[in-house]
């Protein structure tokens, strides 16, 4: 019997964290190496989520002629700041900066560059290397590489933990209903299944961009068609040894429905060992769009991606800083995934003391 069997009952859960949780969370903590990248990968999320106030050509705010302006949030014509035209502000424009400050003053963000932005005013033609402009120089369309940065690792973590978070909560009801019910219910769905993952996914990509113009939501679509299986196999063996156990006999005798077994009594032990491979599928998530964005068939072009300056580093082996920083950063993240992976897994082993050494 796994220790998730040995919940406390109802008030005991509502007076704080139960001792199981309160233990899993000791042994967590007490994987430093785990603990550390699970804190550095947190400020490192945050601050990209918050990307348009991190890096932006547009103003953070704008105190001008006695009112405050938001641009970072709202669109403003020129007109508003004295200009001439009715169109949006250009705030990289040095006439538009200079009637600001003759009246006011604006807030810019750290780096003034958005992961569109061109900076027109290069040494050198693009991509030019780091300076104090531009802290990892531009890329090839002269756009600033640590904007393009901030945003490409935002994009690729939410599209792993999006892909991550369908794709189990898929494979988690379908291993969960093969395991239970078994027979032909687990027959036909392993046949299913070993049909379905010899399919060439990125062959079916490659087709499908050819096709229509690939988007966030289209491909992670796509992906979670294939991604839900690796978490079949661990649910499935989880509740075919499972089923039979007393207490679930018990339950059954007790007129318990099928469905309400399945979910408050074979479930939370099976979502143990889900658990422990959930962050390793997440790294795994994670650079399925760097790959697809590397090879042509990911985001649109001009979207800030880590695959496509990788792809820029290998068009300009005359530029290392371009395919230096992708590597460095998807090795890094990766690097933390792995080691927070590993403090779950601890986590969520019985036989780990929370003083044991990581």
């Amino acid at each position: 019997m796994t220790d998730a069997t040995l919940a406390p009952t109802l008030p005991a859960r509502r007076r704080g964290l139960s001792p199981i949780t309160r233990s899993r969370l000791q042994r967590f903590k007490a994987h430093r190496r785990g603990w550390v990248s699970f804190w550095i990968f947190g400020v490192l999320l945050l601050l990209t989520l918050f990307a348009e106030f991190l890096a932006n050509d547009r103003p953070i705010l704008v105190w001008y002629d006695g009112g405050l302006y938001l641009p970072i949030l709202n669109t403003y014509p020129e007109t508003t700041f004295g200009g001439e035209f009715e169109t949006a502000a250009d705030y990289t424009d040095p006439y538009v900066r200079k009637l600001i400050a003759d009246h006011g003053f604006m807030l810019e963000p750290l780096i003034p560059y958005d992961h569109r932005t061109v900076a027109w005013d290069l040494p050198q033609p693009a991509p030019s290397p780091p300076d104090a402009k531009h802290w990892l120089g531009t890329d090839d369309q002269a756009r600033d590489v640590l904007a393009r940065l901030i945003y490409g690792f935002r994009i690729s973590v939410l599209f792993g933990f999006a892909l991550t978070a369908v794709s189990a909560a898929i494979g988690v009801a379908v291993g969960a209903f093969q395991g239970y019910f078994g027979g032909w219910i687990d027959l036909l769905g392993q046949r299913f299944i070993e049909i379905w993952s010899g399919l060439p996914v990125f062959f079916l990509l490659i087709i499908l961009a050819s096709l229509v113009e690939p988007n966030f939501w289209w491909l992670l679509a796509v992906t979670v068609l294939f991604g839900w299986m690796s978490f079949v196999g661990v649910v499935r063996a989880e509740f075919l040894r499972a089923r039979n156990f007393d207490y679930v006999r018990a339950a059954r005798a007790l007129g318990a429905r099928d469905l309400a077994i399945m979910w408050r009594h074979v479930l939370p032990n099976a979502m143990v060992s889900t658990m422990t491979f959930l962050p390793f599928t997440l790294a795994g998530s994670v650079t399925i769009l760097t790959s697809l964005d590397f090879l042509g068939v990911g985001l649109p072009p001009g979207s800030a991606s880590l695959g496509e300056l990788l792809a820029q580093g290998t068009s300009n082996l005359q530029a290392p800083w371009l395919g230096l920083t992708g590597f460095f950063t998807i090795a890094i993240m990766l690097t933390l995934l792995i080691f927070i992976g590993e403090a779950v897994r601890d986590a969520f082993d019985p036989r780990k003391a929370p003083g044991s050494r990581a």
